[in-house]
């Protein structure tokens, strides 16, 4: 009998040890999984707010041309940042419609057009906020 009891607590003892592992491994996933998301969240933000500098500096093209640059950097450090921080499928294509979109900008800029079409840039950064939103 007491051969049972020692065997009944060690079977106890492991699947409390396996337990906790599962519980562990569960919480520090859903805690990365969480992060991720804020991470996400504050980058799209990020990007958003730099989209609205993109939009001020076109509009201010004329006094100081070097803006519209600045902008379309920003955005493309912040999208770097995300694309780092993620392994989502719709980030990473919301990641990607805004680099063609930014590329595009800067294309146009480059071609000598001082007021260039922002409504995709406009539109994959919402797209980007809305698949980064929990």
């Amino acid at each position: 009998m007491a051969a049972s009891r020692r065997r009944r607590s060690r079977h106890i003892t492991i699947a409390a040890a396996v337990a906790a592992a599962v519980l562990t491994t569960g919480l520090a996933t859903g805690c990365d999984a969480v992060s991720k998301a804020l991470d996400c969240v504050q980058t799209a933000e990020a990007v958003a707010d730099s989209v609205t500098d993109l939009q001020q500096a076109v509009e201010n093209a004329s006094n100081d041309p070097t803006q519209i640059d600045e902008a379309l950097a920003s955005i493309d450090q912040n999208l770097d940042e995300i694309g780092d921080k993620t392994d989502n499928t719709d980030v990473n294509k919301a990641v990607d419609d805004l680099n063609t979109a930014v590329t595009n900008v800067r294309t146009a800029v480059k071609n000598g057009d001082e007021t260039p079409d922002l409504s995709p840039v406009t539109d994959a950064a919402g797209e980007l906020t809305k698949v980064c939103t929990p």
